[in-house]
Order: structure tokens, then sequence, then C-alpha cells
């Protein structure tokens, strides 16, 4: 039985984040974001790879080396190598976190750094910023589609929102998933996502609606196929161009309900948007109130007006 929780997103997330005191240095990296702004919406499940394997803090730190196709985890003076027990406990950790809905990692570090880790030529003092963290490797490896994203890069307003954006899509088709895969519910989800999928990949998207045309003897393969497909779209930043013209599309579909001047005011916050002058929510924002006053079910449900919770309040610098 597919399981997850409807009412509950668990993030997976580097316990130094959490203010606990595992680092090397018997420090932490606390992130006030993560603690205040995130806390009342997700449930966390830190961890720490370096103490799980039996190491203390403070303890000597280890980095990234690679000998030719072979990446160990050693101290700066060799005399440390904990490449083993730590390949060890991702291969066995790792296949326990199959219900998580998305992971925040620390940057830089050897175990959980996601990208740009320094990696060092055995031997030698030369690093490359090249390498992934063996934890998050692992993690990325065994759940290609989980959103995962470093803390560090969520000061970026685009950054954030794509991130989060990912997260609840990914919760609600492991949801649709968990309820039971059927052609319909399939169909309905692809409905509700049209316009998302077109402001992050207009290329993609042209491609998933006829992939859906063809599941009539195999639901579940066309299902997984799309939704790789779907998940490469939403890493897609959603471009100011893409945007504009996904706003436009559903303007058309209030071409019979506004008159003149409301035509004029949605027309104005969607090309003052695309200059830059205002921000996505401004559009957005009238479109929802447009939807209300007209009932536009079908818009209505579109997960493109509210893809996460408004008091994240991610759309606020987009």
């Amino acid at each position: 039985m597919y399981k997850v929780n409807p009412q509950r997103i668990q993030l997976g997330i580097s316990a130094c984040l959490m203010g606990q005191e595992v680092r090397f240095d018997g420090g932490h990296k606390r992130s006030t974001y993560v603690l205040h702004e995130l806390k009342d919406m997700f449930d966390y499940l830190p961890i720490c790879p370096e103490m799980a394997i039996g190491l203390g803090a403070p303890r000597k730190s280890v980095r990234l080396v690679r000998d030719q196709d072979t990446i160990l985890l050693q101290s700066a003076d060799g005399q440390l190598d904990i490449t083993t027990p730590m390949n060890h406990y991702c291969d066995s950790k790792v296949a326990e976190l199959s219900e998580l809905g998305g992971y925040l990692f620390c940057a830089k570090s050897p175990t959980c750094g996601m990208e740009r880790v320094t990696e060092y030529k055995i031997g030698t003092n030369n690093g490359t910023k090249t390498g992934v963290g063996v934890f998050a490797r692992a993690l990325m490896d065994a759940y290609p589609l989980m959103p995962v994203e470093e803390t560090s890069r969520l000061n970026d307003s685009h950054i954030r929102d794509n991130f989060f954006t990912r997260v609840y899509a990914y919760h609600d088709w492991r949801c649709m998933l968990a309820k039971g895969l059927t052609k319909h519910e399939l169909l309905q989800f692809h409905s509700r996502y049209k316009y998302l999928l077109m402001a992050h990949n207009q290329s993609i998207y042209r491609e998933l609606g006829p992939l859906l045309a063809t599941m009539e003897n195999d639901v579940e393969a066309v299902a997984k196929q799309y939704f790789s497909g779907f998940m490469q779209a939403l890493k897609c930043h959603a471009t100011r161009k893409n945007q504009t013209s996904t706003l436009q599309h559903i303007q058309g579909y209030f071409k019979k309900q506004l008159n003149t001047s409301q035509k004029a005011e949605l027309s104005d916050a969607i090309m003052q948007y695309r200059q830059g002058l205002v921000p996505l929510l401004v559009p957005i924002t009238l479109i929802n109130h447009y939807v209300r006053e007209f009932s536009t079910e079908y818009i209505a449900n579109q997960v493109y007006l509210h893809p996460h919770p408004q008091v994240l309040k991610l759309r606020y610098g987009l």
C-alpha cells in the first residue's frame, strides 16, 4: 500500500540546519528560515550522516577525495577514512526515506552538499568545486524525482518558489497514488496542472498530453513516464516570458465575462508584470478575483493560481 500523510509533508533535513551541534567543529548551521518561517508547515526528519556512523562532535574534518573513479571520505592528512562505513550507512538509511516529500541539505558538506562541494585529487591539496556529498548523492540517485535543495540557495526568491512548487506537486501526486491510480485520476491531475506546466516548460507540456492518450492498456507505465516528465518540467524555472503567455491564456477564459475596462485592467497588469514593473502576484490576484466573481470552475481548479500555501509568501518577490 502506498503511504503518505495527506495533511502533513515530511522533509528530510541536515541536522545542523535545525540548530543541532553536530558539525565537525561542534557547532551548527542553524537556519532561521527553516525554524521560524517553515516550522508550522512541515514535519522535519533531521539527519547527520557523520554522527550516525558514530563520529563525535567536535571531530576531525573529512573531505571528498577522488581516486580515479572512486570517491573517498578522508581527513586532509589521510589518517581518517570513513568511506566504507559511510557508504554502508547511505545504502541502509536511504532505503528508509521513500516517504519523504523533499529534502533540505546543508551546502558544501562532504556528506550533505547537493552540488559544488570541493573535491580533492588524492595525494594533493588541489580542489575543485565539482563534488556532491556522499549522502546527498545516494539520496538523489535513489529518488531522482524527489525535490531537494540547499537552504543557502533559498535566499533566491525564484529558487525558493521553484523548490516549494515542486514539493507540493510531488505531495499531490503521492496523495493521488495513495488513493489508487486510475486513468480518470491521472487525466484530472494533468488537467489541474496544465497552466503550471505551461509556465515552467512549454515543450514538455506539449509532450505530456499526447502521452496520456497512449495509456489505454498500461496506466501505471504511462503514469511513471508522465511523472518523470512532469517533475522535469517543474524543475525548470518559469521565465517571465512563459508566465506572461500562461497569464494571457487564462485571460482568454474571461473574454465573455469581463467588460472593456476590466479586460484593459487585466491586460495592463499582465504587461506590467512582463516589463518587470509589478510582481507576478499582481495579475494572479486580479485573476483570482475574477475567478471568484464569475465562478469559472476550470480556472479555479488550476494549481497555477495556488501552487503552495499563501502563508509562505513565495510569490511576493517574483
